[in-house]
């Protein structure tokens, strides 16, 4: 690499919140075409990420570099080798990777362009993360983003490999945005918003992680099939909080809550593959949620004695007689998620309790 040169990666943290939508769509322009030079050669690049984009400043252009490279020649059989947000989740399941891999690949890089930041910078490069990728979960995507960049961006990534666009189709498409951006005004254009990107300090701290730069020998086993997930998967994952919980005054505050637009959600992030592993969970998810509410129950309702719960007239005297305390408290502020926990079977749910 020539000394002046740099990568995407380090273009985007240099450029954090300057760059132009018409500028955004011409790096993309400059990736396609670059992995259309690699693709004509009938070459499967395999580990495209932003850490091997390079910026020539002579040209003003970027290229793909680190062509060929697959792995260290020890590398197990059945491992794969890569940057995890970038793989496409039919290699991380242990499928061949075909020139539809790359183009998921494109996808994130997408994301990166129109984000400013790496994919899934919160979250470690882990099971986790690969098993989450597989069941559909990709980048938030960030407000102010073109609905033609947001729809191609979503083909390139989608977990069907099979309606992934070509990269010839994927180029004819970007060039008309592309045409579109560049004969527009040149002031900036659709600037993002500085509450969707990181803070420059903040990015600056991950300058140092290694898992955001470097490619790695992955192995992983019995994963599932890969699948797009839905939107309210998405949301879940992405959610800082699960709930955002409090306890009602008195229990008609309740059904107002939960009839909010905004309110909590479930994070539900997919199946494990193990049935001991998720009664575990859910016997010690209950009682730590018990423990918690009981906590919240004497800090918001010191007011509320046994008399007054037992004469409650919203519950049956048996099940006065069955119920413990917390379970009954549980069911008056919490009768939707509560039950919606209980019924959960094969689904790892967080909650997070303000």
């Amino acid at each position: 690499m020539n000394k002046l040169d740099t990568d995407l990666r380090k273009y985007l943290q240099q450029n954090h919140n300057q760059l132009t939508w018409k500028e955004r769509i011409q790096i993309v322009v400059d990736i396609t075409r670059s992995l259309l030079r690699v693709h004509n050669e009938n070459v499967i690049h395999r580990d495209l990420h932003s850490g091997n984009i390079l910026f020539h400043f002579c040209s003003g252009k970027f290229n793909i570099s680190d062509l060929g490279f697959c792995g260290p020649a020890d590398k197990p059989l059945k491992s794969v080798y890569g940057n995890l947000p970038y793989i496409a989740p039919e290699v991380i399941s242990g499928k061949v990777t075909t020139f539809k891999s790359d183009i998921y690949s494109i996808g994130i890089l997408m994301w990166e362009i129109s984000s400013e930041q790496p994919p899934f910078i919160n979250f470690e490069h882990n099971y986790d993360l690969a098993m989450n990728i597989v069941n559909g979960i990709r980048p938030k995507i960030v407000s102010g983003t073109p609905l033609e960049y947001k729809n191609l961006m979503k083909q390139c990534w989608d977990a069907d490999p099979s309606k992934r666009p070509y990269i010839g189709t994927l180029i004819e498409e970007i060039n008309k945005l592309n045409l579109y951006y560049q004969n527009k005004p040149n002031e900036l254009l659709t600037k993002l918003e500085e509450d969707n990107s990181l803070e420059i300090g903040d990015l600056e701290n991950y300058t140092n992680s290694s898992r955001l730069f470097t490619s790695k020998v992955h192995q992983f086993e019995n994963f599932p099939e890969p699948r797009n997930a839905t939107g309210e998967e998405q949301e879940a994952f992405h959610s800082n909080k699960s709930y955002n919980f409090h306890i009602p005054n008195n229990i008609d505050d309740f059904d107002k809550l939960n009839n909010q637009k905004n309110s909590s959600k479930i994070i539900s992030i997919f199946k494990v593959g193990s049935k001991k592993l998720s009664k575990i969970f859910k016997r010690n998810s209950k009682n730590d949620i018990q423990e918690t509410m009981q906590q919240q129950i004497k800090k918001y309702h010191d007011d509320i004695d046994d008399d007054e719960i037992h004469n409650n007239p919203n519950l049956h005297s048996e099940e006065q007689d069955e119920l413990e305390l917390p379970d009954i408290i549980l069911l008056l502020h919490m009768k939707y998620f509560y039950i919606n926990y209980l019924n959960t079977r094969t689904r790892v749910v967080r909650l997070n309790i303000s």
